[in-house]
């Protein structure tokens, strides 16, 4: 009787044990299960899949069928009818000023559009001090993954200021050892602005040099080139350039944001990506990014006046504006760019400046009673203002953002719609409407090629023991809503969004969470 007693009491345990009263030894839970979505992992050929993804703490701990492999979750995300892909990662940004001030940390005009991780430093501004700058956001907290480039034109401006000359060699040394200091440090490389001053005054052999430090610590030369149009060198010898400066260095080059700018050299994208394709077929690392609007964002003083008016300080500048024996050179030059830039009609003003903003400068100028030249002149001499440049053709986007070399990209400024959805636009627009690109190659060039191109260890794939930079949008509604009228309105369809592990973005509403890191070249786990 004692013996049937016992043998009731096990069998009974093991119905308890089987029911749910214990976990089975080869269940396993996760802090985040998110079921259900088509996932697109970042890869090249990721087709994407019904699959399920388990995190915890910050990592991707699981991918598969989390049924079938008795997975469950603390807490769980249905992702059913939604894209799930990596984080996007937004490789020229200038976004640096926003993560340093006490209210806009969170950066949630990227947060909303899927962007977890972006790079700042670019078009030659980098900041030299690359440790203390990382610091710095650490301790002020932010909403989104950050790594920096140490800037070509900060780099010079430090050393020989804004003198439009040749360095010495003790000049260059100079500016070897801050860029050593700031590579030692983690920056992504070297950024350089040639179209700006001081950059623009750098001869190649200065820019090689320079270059070819960066690629000792595995650095890329990511170059702002120096003529996207024909202002001085041309679209294509700036191209050249560019390809040059990494074939004498041995530095990966990232032509950042790759365009055909003007009237004067629409159509040449074709000869553009003959040059690089030529460039990839010798063994060069090539890439280049892409933001999908057709008007850059810029100044009027960077748009229309030229450089040599700019060199020194800006006292020299506002000199030479006012300089009565200057007039007739500088308003040939003002008017010659205005024609390159598609007329006074192209340029929206966008600054925030009562009888200024959303007006072009053919109607400032009118308004005035005064020539499209003097009011440029006038906008500078009070304080300049930024614009929307239009002047850039659908062709000439479509052709580069074809190229599998090209990522996805924002270069986001202030005014303008590009820095609120340059990545729900690019879907929106070019990959559920025109259908130039696919829904998989809009998710692999905005993840893991922008993290292969730069060494970012750990992010851009869904991939087992990855950081958990997740975003879940719906592909009905993810899209822009920025305009040029109302270039701060944020972008729509991200219904989750994971920095970290940490949720930033459930069910489509914001947290007050700063999960983002700060993060260093050839820094991983």
């Amino acid at each position: 009787m004692k013996t049937a007693i016992r043998i009731s009491i096990v069998l009974l345990a093991a119905v308890t044990t089987a029911c749910g009263g214990k976990q089975d030894q080869n269940e396993r839970t996760v802090d985040i299960l998110i079921t259900g979505g088509v996932v697109y992992t970042g890869e090249e050929k990721s087709s994407g899949d019904i699959l399920d993804i388990g995190v915890t703490k910050d990592r991707i701990v699981f991918i598969g069928d989390a049924s079938e492999e008795r997975v469950s979750g603390k807490e769980m995300y249905d992702a059913r009818n939604l894209v799930v892909a990596p984080g996007f990662i937004d490789p020229h940004t200038h976004a640096l000023d926003d993560l340093l001030s006490d209210d806009r940390n969170q950066n949630a005009n990227y947060l909303t559009q899927g962007v977890t991780t972006l790079f700042a430093g670019n078009d030659g501004g980098g900041p030299t001090e690359i440790a203390a700058t990382l610091n710095a956001l650490d301790r002020n907290g932010i909403g989104v993954n950050v790594a920096l480039f140490v800037g070509h034109n900060s780099v010079r401006q430090a050393v020989i200021g804004g003198a439009d000359r040749d360095p010495t060699p003790e000049e260059i040394d100079a500016m070897g050892a801050l860029l050593r200091g700031a590579m030692m440090d983690g920056a992504l490389g070297l950024s350089s602005g040639l179209y700006y001053a001081p950059g623009t005054f750098a001869k190649i052999d200065e820019l090689v040099a320079l270059a070819r430090i960066a690629a000792e610590f595995g650095g890329v030369y990511e170059s702002h080139i120096r003529d996207e149009s024909s202002y001085s060198v041309g679209l294509l010898a700036a191209i050249s350039e560019a390809i040059e400066i990494g074939a004498q260095s041995g530095a990966p080059v990232h032509i950042a944001h790759i365009k055909a700018l003007g009237v004067d050299v629409w159509g040449e994208s074709a000869d553009v990506i003959r040059q690089v394709e030529a460039a990839r077929a010798a063994g060069q690392r090539i890439t280049a990014d892409q933001y999908p609007w057709a008007a850059s964002g810029t100044r009027i003083s960077n748009a229309l006046i030229p450089n040599w008016a700019k060199a020194g300080s800006i006292e020299d500048l506002y000199a030479r504006l006012r300089d009565p024996s200057l007039q007739s050179r500088l308003r040939t030059e003002i008017a010659e760019n205005l024609r390159i830039r598609g007329g006074a009609d192209a340029l929206l003003i966008v600054e925030e400046r009562d009888g200024w903003s959303g007006k072009t400068l053919l109607e400032l100028s009118q308004d005035r009673s005064e020539d499209a030249v003097e009011t440029a002149i006038a906008i500078v001499l009070d304080g300049d203002a930024r614009v929307a440049s239009f002047n850039m053709q659908e062709s000439d986007i479509e052709s580069f953002m074809v190229q599998p070399w090209v990522a996805t990209s924002s270069d986001g400024t202030d005014g303008h719609p590009r820095k609120y959805g340059s990545f729900p636009r690019k879907y929106r627009r070019y990959v559920r409407e025109r259908e130039t690109v696919s829904e998989a190659d809009f998710i692999r060039r905005s993840t893991g090629f922008v993290a292969d191109t730069f060494g970012l260890c750990g992010r851009g794939y869904i991939r087992e023991n990855y950081y958990a930079d997740i975003v879940i949008f719906d592909p009905r509604t993810f899209r822009e809503n920025a305009t040029f009228a109302d270039p701060q309105e944020l972008s729509s369809g991200v219904t989750h969004l994971f920095v970290n592990g940490t949720p930033v973005i459930s069910d489509g509403e914001l947290s007050n969470t700063l999960p983002g890191e700060p993060l260093r070249r050839g820094a991983c786990d």
